[in-house]
């Protein structure tokens, strides 16, 4: 291939040709309607995403492969979904791999030749947290220590993690900053997402890592398979006459769309440059969850009688106030361009057109 040269005859060095031939696959600026016009997305060629399948990874592997990028999906599909990556497939540069992290075997053999891992696969069932005690300690904590030591006898360095915004447990500091105090842990999800968290840490000091770890608050968009707005509509779709809520409909909580998240990620990788990079991605706004019901049931023309189960919690573990503070991550230069009722209509009018995800989530 020939080198890449600039307008005045000179080479272009390795990193300047990344840029390139980034703003090049991208096109002009006016074109891009879900990605900031600043963004050059400075990583290298082969990405590694664990739970690629998945909601967000899915979206996250489209966004790369459409930038250019080569990507490796490695996913058990335990809860993701072959569907979500029919477009992932149409590029000559996806490789999908049907694999498990507790498979070490496996994940040395798929991450061999990658140069960046994101690494979203996890146990994300927060409220049967107390039920499977086990599944939050191999699918999340053992699961990334086996991630890690496949990256360092391999020679890759550079990670981003999905953690979470539960690993703020029930903060006294609202909105919460990445460098609040750690209260008291309430679910086993968030304590073994904070684990996670130390683990990568350790690696980045002991051998070396570059890490981005991004603490979100709950996710919505197209692909989206569980949580409240799917919760709802499932009920409603049985019965738009009723719906039972969890708890009293008070619980205060923050959202943010997929694509905006996707966005947070790969500014936070090109523009960070710490050895451990933290950041709060989430809307600077809450809603209550009987706002988030008036929302859906408004959109779907439905005036549904509630009951309430009651208390400030819908289950054990379950936060009552979930806001972060985002200013880490919009000094970087992103914000999100949907706000919170645009994302949950979004999602309710993907599941309305999606309604085999029921099924298969059954």
């Amino acid at each position: 291939m020939p080198a890449v040269l600039r307008r005045d005859g000179a080479p272009i060095d390795a990193r300047e040709e990344i840029r390139f031939k980034v703003r090049e696959l991208r096109g002009p600026a006016s074109a891009r309607k879900d990605v900031s016009p600043r963004v050059t997305i400075l990583m290298r060629e082969h990405v590694f995403i664990t739970g690629g399948a998945g909601f967000i990874g899915s979206h996250l592997a489209d966004r790369l492969l459409d930038l250019g990028h080569r990507v490796t999906v490695y996913d058990n599909l335990s809860t993701g979904m072959r569907e979500f990556l029919d477009g992932a497939r149409k590029h000559a540069g996806f490789t999908f791999v049907d694999g498990d992290l507790l498979d070490k075997g496996a994940l040395a053999e798929a991450i061999g030749g990658c140069e960046l891992v994101f690494h979203l696969a996890a146990n994300a069932d927060v409220r049967y947290g107390t039920l499977r005690p086990e599944r939050d300690l191999e699918q999340n904590t053992v699961a990334t220590f086996n991630l890690l030591e496949a990256m360092r006898k391999a020679g890759l360095s550079r990670i981003a993690f999905a953690s979470t915004g539960s690993i703020y447990g029930e903060p006294k500091l609202i909105p919460t900053p990445e460098d609040a105090p750690f209260p008291l842990q309430t679910s086993l999800y968030g304590a073994s997402k904070l684990a996670c968290e130390g683990l990568i840490a350790a690696y980045c000091e002991g051998f070396g890592f570059a890490s981005w770890i991004f603490r979100f608050v709950s996710i919505l968009g197209e692909r989206y398979t569980h949580g409240h707005v799917f919760d709802f509509y499932k009920m409603l779709r049985a019965d738009p006459t009723r719906l039972h809520v969890l708890g009293n409909g008070h619980q205060r909580k923050s959202y943010l769309y997929v694509a905006d998240c996707v966005t947070a990620m790969l500014i936070a990788i090109e523009r960070a440059k710490e050895k451990v990079n933290i950041f709060n991605l989430g809307a600077e706004e809450y809603l209550e969850v009987d706002q988030s019901i008036a929302t859906i049931t408004a959109h779907l023309g439905l005036s549904p009688r509630r009951t309430y189960a009651g208390g400030e919690r819908g289950w054990v573990g379950d936060s009552p106030f979930i806001y972060l503070d985002t200013r880490r991550i919009r000094a970087l230069g992103w914000a999100p361009t949907l706000d919170l009722r645009q994302a949950i209509v979004r999602t309710v009018d993907w599941l309305k057109a999606n309604p085999w995800i029921y099924e298969r989530r059954a």
